[in-house]
Parts: C-alpha cells; structure tokens; sequence
C-alpha cells in the first residue's frame, strides 16, 4: 500500500469516493441531496494549510482523507486546530488498516503543523465509524441536534 498526497490526476476517483461518502451518510441524514459536492477537491489539493492522501494498492486509489489547519472558536485555549474529513476507503479493503494508517499520516503532519488539536464529524448512529474513530484516540465532545418545523 502506498499513502500519498492526492494530485490533480486523482480527481476523477476523488469525486467518485466524494458521492461514495454522499450515499454512506444518507441514511444518517436524509435532507442531503443526491450528487451532493462536499469538498473543494481542487482547493483540498493545492491548500499549504491541507493535506488530501490518497491510498493507492496496485495504482488503484482505495481510500483517501484530508486535514486542514483551521481557526479555533475565540473562546478555546488553543488558537488552531486540525480538522480531519473526507475520511473513506472502499468497501472491498476495509479492514485491512488503511484508514488508520491515513489517519496517523494526517496526525503525523497536524504535529509537524503545529496543530495540536484535532476535530472531526461522525453521525451520531454511525456506530462503526465512530468506533473506528475511537480507535485512533478520539473521543465525542459534542453532539449536533436539529429539529425540522415543517
């Protein structure tokens, strides 16, 4: 397996996995659209401030994740953080590490960063990714609550 930064070439696979993680997450949150964009691909790759890793086996992109150097909130002791996301490997190599090992590449560079912090977003029913997540070190500190009025 080879984890690398993501580069322009990788973006029709990228877009691909993008709908992948759409059609994962609705049945957590049906409002989402189909063909829904989450990710600014293009910024993702070119951003000093991100960085997207793909990984490839064969040179074949099975999973990918990004962290991005963020502000934090003015009323938290640190100034920035680490925010990870887009967090996905193929059905067919889960469980082979690869999302860990993505996962502690993209630590690995929040140190060197300076960002000491790091922050992600999970539904609250999706058992397996937060177990995956807790795994790693995370642990839940907030949980987002919506109420729909029509």
């Amino acid at each position: 397996m080879n984890i690398r930064p993501a580069d322009l070439s990788d973006l029709p696979d990228l877009l691909l996995f993008e709908q992948a993680v759409v059609a994962a997450e609705q049945p957590y949150n049906p409002e989402i659209r189909d063909k829904a964009r989450y990710y600014d691909l293009d910024r993702l790759i070119a951003d000093e401030l991100s960085l997207l890793l793909v990984a490839e086996l064969d040179g074949v992109l099975v999973g990918c994740g990004y962290a991005q150097i963020r502000e934090s909130k003015a009323h938290l002791q640190h100034t920035r953080h680490s925010y990870l996301g887009f967090m996905y490997v193929q059905p067919a190599h889960r469980g082979q590490g690869i999302n860990q090992n993505i996962i502690d590449r993209l630590l690995a560079w929040s140190r060197e960063k300076q960002a000491l912090r790091c922050y992600l977003d999970v539904y609250a029913g999706n058992a397996v990714a937060i177990r995956a997540y807790e795994k790693v070190g995370f642990n839940s500190s907030l949980i987002e609550m919506k109420l729909c009025l029509d």
